[in-house]
């Protein structure tokens, strides 16, 4: 049997891209021999000393209730449990579009915590700071591999980690094996540090 290659990935439920690149990550271990593993970080800790719309920051201030849950879950479980919540979460906020559905964030995470098998009182995390110092050093073990300059998600191999691939659609089957391909050889490379484009598309969930 193939020896499979862990690869860890930081996500936050609410960011879209990250949504897409963990759907593609999905897609790779079908393909390949890897081993997704996942972590919380949190787009409200990466923005808290930047200067950003307001629209946004209240936006982002929200959002930390969801990560507080996935930071209680990461605490008790093991990475194959965060994944399936982040699964379920993840479909409820961007295939079904719930994520600016603020006033029902509670019950669209209640939600999520059952259809993964997982106790509704995890909810109950949203509104508590018992988690938020487990929460910044599953963040910070992410974006310091990286740098303070790039956002969720991160996607480690080793001692390789970068920021990305930021892609719309994710691609399936042999594609998304493909792309890992290529994204992996790049990334190997100790003096390799940006390809990028301007986005033309927003993301697109299946």
């Amino acid at each position: 049997m193939t020896e499979r290659t862990p690869v860890d990935l930081w996500f936050d439920p609410f960011c879209p891209f990250a949504w897409m690149t963990s759907r593609w990550l999905l897609e790779v271990e079908k393909v390949r021999p890897v081993e997704p593993r996942w972590h919380i970080m949190s787009l409200n800790i990466l923005n808290e000393d930047k200067d950003i719309p307001d629209t946004y920051r209240e936006m982002i201030a929200k959002a930390i209730g969801p990560v507080r849950v996935v930071a209680a879950v990461q605490e008790k479980y093991d990475s194959e449990t965060v994944g399936r919540l982040y699964t379920e979460l993840g479909v409820r906020f961007h295939n079904q579009g719930r994520v600016k559905q603020l006033d029902t964030l509670r019950e669209t995470v209640e939600e999520a915590l059952e259809a993964a098998g997982l106790d509704r009182s995890f909810a109950d995390a949203m509104d508590s700071e018992d988690y938020d110092e487990s929460l910044r050093a599953s963040h910070d073990d992410g974006i310091n591999r990286v740098g303070q300059e790039v956002g969720t998600p991160v996607i480690a191999v080793g001692d390789v980690a970068f920021f990305g691939p930021v892609i719309s659609p994710a691609p399936k089957g042999e594609e998304a094996g493909r792309l890992w391909d290529g994204v992996h050889a790049v990334a190997g490379f100790d003096g390799f540090f940006e390809l990028k484009r301007s986005r033309t598309r927003p993301p697109i969930f299946d």
